[in-house]
């Protein structure tokens, strides 16, 4: 049996080790692939690992030895999930290895606005604390977060986690689900997604991306929300219509700060790219070494059960 990782290079940059996964079977790991290497790199494997690149219905049918696709992270939008199913190929994910990190993604977008830390480490850099006559200055209102409303869209691990963190700065915390949530904790209330708009300080979305979903947050959304709203997308780019949410912020309604495009890496033409009031990170709120490292173990033994016959995280 033979695996052949695809992407390995952003769950593995060098400081993670591929050993556990080559002690299983024979392993080739490529740090990319274009989709024109796939056919070609998986002749004679039974296993693919895969991240980004696509493996879709045409490829599968040029590869009649695979019986098993991994997806190196928990979306699984690059297969081709009929044709994967009909072949009687399994797929796995690997779900929850990380909700600690983007919950702390969320709040360090949200302390970065909040504390404008860069803004005034960089005033002080060139020496505009030296000429001050007092022993502070500040640049731009500071806000405290206790008693501020943070509004969840979705309310999976990774919003738990979110709302946790919340709480212990004081803060309400609403949520919207398709479903009503009832039994929450103290502090946390589930509410119409129109109710809650109007009454947060900050929206960060946590729901995945589905036809519902797709640019949910777009022009109409924007004009129920309250002025000065921080909107925060550690999620899935294509929730925000990304002309509709720049228009917004380019005429100071309020903030956003995402971690997430709706093209990865981003068109030059992307408006959020030139737009005001906007922080961008690079898709990189999964990507602490501590949950890269549980997304290697489970998708190693995603791989283990399988060749025991006995696959799990099946999708």
């Amino acid at each position: 049996m033979k695996i052949v990782v695809l992407d390995g290079f952003t769950l593995n940059p060098g400081d993670l080790s591929w050993h556990e996964l080559a002690q299983l079977t024979p392993c080739k790991v490529y740090e990319h692939s274009l989709i024109d290497d796939v056919v070609i790199r998986c002749q004679g494997a039974e296993i693919i690992l895969t991240n980004k690149t696509p493996i879709t219905a045409d490829i599968l049918k040029q590869l009649p030895d695979i019986k098993y696709i991994g997806v190196l992270a928990t979306g699984t939008n690059v297969i081709d999930l009929i044709y994967a199913k009909q072949r009687g190929i399994i797929v796995t994910n690997v779900p929850a290895y990380g909700p600690d990190a983007v919950a702390q993604m969320v709040f360090a977008h949200i302390l970065h606005h909040t504390q404008q830390v860069a803004l005034h480490d960089k005033a002080v850099k060139q020496g505009l604390w030296a000429g001050q006559r007092d022993f502070c200055f500040t640049l731009s209102p500071l806000m405290s977060l206790k008693g501020k409303v943070l509004g969840l869209i979705g309310f999976g691990d990774i919003a738990q986690h979110v709302a946790q963190i919340a709480l212990a700065f004081g803060m309400k915390v609403l949520i919207h689900t398709p479903r009503a949530k009832v039994a929450l904790a103290q502090g946390i209330e589930w509410c119409e997604l129109a109710d809650l708009l109007p009454k947060v300080q900050f929206l960060s979305l946590h729901c995945p991306l589905t036809d519902a979903t797709q640019h949910m947050i777009n022009a109409f959304s924007l004009t129920k929300l309250s002025s000065k709203v921080l909107i925060i997308n550690t999620a899935r780019g294509d929730l925000v219509n990304e002309q509709d949410l720049a228009d917004w912020l380019n005429q100071d309604k309020g903030f956003a700060a995402v971690d997430v495009l709706s093209s990865e890496p981003p068109q030059i033409d992307n408006p959020l790219l030139s737009a005001k009031n906007i922080t961008i990170t690079p898709h990189i709120a999964w990507a602490t070494k501590e949950a890269r490292q549980n997304l290697m173990d489970i998708a190693v033994n995603n791989c283990r059960q399988f060749i025991l016959g006995k696959p799990t995280n099946v999708v």
